[in-house]
């Protein structure tokens, strides 16, 4: 039996009450929130809020336990250029780039659809990087106790590209190991020889 099932499903009254304190936003900078391109923006943007932070919600270990199999395998698992899409919490702007995610086996593997889902369920929360990329590692490691994990991020944050210091192009990239990727130079090597393949 599957522990983990997407369901795209909105609170209708959650969504109505943070549709009616958008409404009280909008007013609050000057919008006139009855004209037309205005009308339906209130509860457009609470579901697009609810879907952002949908992974609150989520479990990420059960989403891994759902498709774990038994496998004599120690060679390095790594599932490259996962996209993400977060919302900064000091901000509540978008921070987006791509999560690299390997693991050395230690008698279990996971579907590697799932890696990508657990890297989507801890984004989907108001987040700063550097928590994401511990979050990742920590669950992985904790659930199948491989012999390593490594999480790499490599994201843009427009709080610092539309705001404050205003910087385009700045990429901020985060690192976080556990086991032979934090205690095997040769190992950690690899992993970043096999990143930066084009």
């Amino acid at each position: 039996m599957a522990l983990y099932e997407r369901i795209d499903t909105y609170d209708e009254k959650a969504i109505s009450s943070l549709a009616e304190q958008y409404r009280t936003i909008l007013s609050g900078i000057g919008e006139d929130v009855e004209r037309e391109g205005l009308l339906k923006t209130p509860e457009r943007v609470a579901k697009a809020i609810a879907f952002m932070t949908s992974g609150m919600d989520a479990v990420p270990s059960d989403i891994l336990k759902s498709a774990l199999f038994t496998e004599d395998n120690d060679e390095m698992v790594l599932v490259r250029n996962i996209e993400i899409f977060s919302l900064c919490e000091h901000h509540m702007l978008p921070f987006f780039g791509k999560a690299h995610v390997a693991y050395i086996p230690n008698g279990k593997i996971v579907g590697l659809s799932k890696i990508p889902r657990v890297v989507d369920a801890f984004a989907r929360r108001l987040q700063v990087q550097e928590r994401l990329t511990e979050q990742i590692r920590d669950c992985i490691q904790t659930t199948l106790n491989p012999k390593g994990v490594a999480v790499v991020i490599e994201a843009q944050h427009l709080c610092m590209q539309m705001r404050g210091v205003e910087k385009q192009g700045c990429v901020t990239t985060t690192s976080a190991f556990t086991g032979a990727f934090l205690n095997d130079d040769k190992t950690r090597k690899e992993l970043m020889h096999l990143i930066d393949r084009d």
